[in-house]
Parts: structure tokens; C-alpha cells; sequence
């Protein structure tokens, strides 16, 4: 029987919060569900996740430039260019000269990228569906994404964990 009851922080014998215990939940799921999808979108795709979000990340903003990819996942630019690098040698996006700065590129989905990007999504989809909704039901779903769109809003705004390089 599903339960309406919100999971709880809990709270130590001095009334503080187990901030360390949310920690590791919250980064263990996060791999955990990363790691699944993973495994689902290589076998299926020939992909794996960072790849499929860069896609879908390039999707909803044609002409972004590797900087605008590395502040949304907060990796560095680095690491960024090398993702960048991999997906137009398969040939799923293209390099733009920048007519704003010669400095950057703007990056594009190709015909190609594009149906692998549609292809993937459904089994990206079915796969967290199935992770999530197997397990929480749907107000408890929504108030954790609440939660974490709230937190994620927070630390974006005070730009913490943003990495240097």
C-alpha cells in the first residue's frame, strides 16, 4: 500500500537534522539512477547518460557554446570540451563559427543527433519512470523534485560548486 507520508530528514538525539545521512541518500540515488540509465541508453543507443543530456541540452538551446554546457552541469570546460569533441567526431553535432566571439563555437544537433536524441529519450524516459515510479508514488515524487529545484535554485544563484576551470 503506497504511502502519502513524505520521508522525513531525520533528526538526531539533539534535535539537528542528519544532514550527512541526506547527503549520502541524495548522492547515492543520484548514482545509482545515473548508473541505470546508463547501462540502458549503451546497450539500446550506443550512448551513455552525459552524452544523452549534452544532446538534449543542445535540443533546447541551438547554438550554445561548450561554455553554456559546462555552467549547466557545472563540470569544467575541460571535461566539457572533450564531450564535445566525442559527440561531433559521431557526427551527432556540429561546430559553428561564433560571429560574436571567434574565441567559441556554436553547437547544433545534426539530423542524425537529432534521432538519436528521440530514440534515446523514450527508453530514458521508460527507464526513470520505472526507477521512480516503482518506488515513490506521485505527491512524495513531486515534493522531493520540489525540494531539489528549490536547493539547485539556491546554490545556482550563489553560484556554489561551480567549478574553476
Amino acid at each position: 500500500m503506497a504511502s502519502s507520508t513524505l520521508y522525513a530528514v531525520e533528526y538526531t538525539s539533539d534535535g539537528a537534522a542528519d544532514l550527512q545521512g541526506f547527503f549520502a541518500d541524495l548522492v547515492r540515488c543520484e548514482t545509482r539512477l545515473y548508473n541505470a540509465l546508463n547501462d540502458r541508453l549503451r546497450e539500446r543507443h550506443g550512448i551513455v547518460t552525459s552524452q544523452f543530456e549534452f544532446l538534449r541540452f543542445l535540443r533546447e538551446h541551438p547554438g550554445a557554446r561548450v561554455a553554456d554546457l559546462a555552467a549547466e552541469f557545472a563540470i569544467g570546460a575541460g571535461a566539457t570540451s572533450k564531450g564535445v569533441d566525442r559527440l561531433e567526431k559521431q557526427g551527432w553535432i556540429v561546430r559553428q563559427a561564433n560571429p560574436a566571439d571567434r574565441r567559441s563555437s556554436l553547437l547544433t544537433l545534426t539530423d542524425d543527433g537529432s534521432q538519436l536524441l528521440d530514440a534515446s529519450e523514450a527508453t530514458f524516459t521508460a527507464g526513470l519512470s520505472e526507477l521512480v515510479e516503482g518506488t515513490l508514488d506521485q505527491s512524495t515524487t513531486a515534493a522531493a523534485a520540489q525540494a531539489l529545484r528549490r536547493l539547485r535554485s539556491a546554490l545556482e544563484r550563489d553560484q556554489i560548486g561551480t567549478p574553476t576551470g
